[in-house]
């Protein structure tokens, strides 16, 4: 059983797309499933809206010693760590993934930095299932990872979502799972 979802997304995400978000929240949370979401704007704000009783990852409180986009990375970090080993990770993207980032154990900025693919690429690499909303105009332009691939989910809460999973075992991956 899943314990705990954590939800990721793009601060720039509008309300038009709460209906999804909501849909998706509420599914989760009557699962019995905890609630873990960022700090930010956007796609977070929606997920806080759409459950009081989320535990909210904030920058400013877990991390005050750190510059803003170093403590905002960190909060994601640690709001991943929180959902091993046996929580999932939603994101809510308004974009393509930029370059350099990566499934792996560690974080990706990218560049430019995107804290919402950084986020699922770090949950992916982790070993935890990971999903995409693809919210933006025109069709998923989903990254091209050597040994990953995108599956579309069309029943369940993440209906209309692409699952991400470890397609072949890359060199030194096998101990992930």
């Amino acid at each position: 059983m899943v314990s705990a979802v954590g939800f990721s997304g793009s601060r720039s995400l509008s309300a038009g797309w709460a209906p999804l978000v909501r849909r998706v929240v509420c599914a989760v949370s009557a699962s019995g499933a905890s609630v873990l979401v960022g700090c930010a704007a956007g796609a977070d704000a929606l997920v806080r809206a759409s459950c009081f009783d989320a535990q909210v990852f904030s920058a400013r409180s877990l991390f005050p010693q750190l510059p803003l986009r170093a403590a905002l990375a960190a909060r994601s970090v640690a709001l991943v760590q929180a959902l091993v080993p046996d929580g999932q990770l939603v994101a809510f993207t308004g974009g393509p993934c930029p370059a350099y980032i990566f499934p792996g154990r560690q974080w990706e900025s990218g560049m430019p930095p995107s804290g919402t693919w950084s986020t699922l690429a770090l949950a992916a690499g982790l070993g935890l299932p990971a999903f995409l909303f693809w919210c933006a105009a025109g069709p998923a332009a989903l990254p091209d990872w050597p040994c990953w691939s995108w599956s579309p989910v069309a029943a369940g809460p993440f209906a209309g979502s692409w699952r991400l999973g470890l397609s072949r075992p890359a060199a030194g991956q096998e101990e992930l799972f």
